[in-house]
């Protein structure tokens, strides 16, 4: 499981973290049963607040993707994929109407919008 913390990403550490999470679960990166390092380890790993990584666990858990074990660490639950799929495809849509949105109030076409974005695929580094 690779994490890579973004500087210039509007969503805040914690939110990274949890989406770095949920995407190795989807890509079979990680598989239920699996452990995640220790908070102390990913905080340090990553070089940032055990406090942000412990917020990143608290939510995975919530989230029902995260189960910790007294004295042993934190697991990979078991899960629907489907759900979690479509859970992603849910905040991706949120992301494109507002995208959406945004280009219409700056009149741009179709088109313009449709360049902008494979432009912005071609660029983006495998993270």
């Amino acid at each position: 499981m690779n994490i890579f913390i973004r500087e210039d990403s509007s969503l805040p550490i914690y939110e990274q973290i949890v989406s770095a999470v949920k995407t190795s679960i989807l890509n079979h990166e990680i598989a239920p049963g699996d452990m995640l390092p220790s908070i102390r380890s990913l905080a340090k790993d990553l070089g940032i607040s055990v406090i942000t990584t412990k917020r990143a666990y608290e939510e995975l858990e919530k989230l029902g993707l995260i189960y910790s074990e007294q004295g042993r660490g934190f697991f990979v639950s078991r899960f629907n994929p489907n759900l979690l799929m479509e859970e992603q495809l849910k905040t991706l849509e949120n992301h494109l109407e507002d995208i959406v949105r945004e280009a219409k109030n700056l009149n741009l076409s179709p088109g313009e919008l449709t360049d902008m974005i494979r432009l912005l695929w071609d660029k983006e580094v495998d993270r």
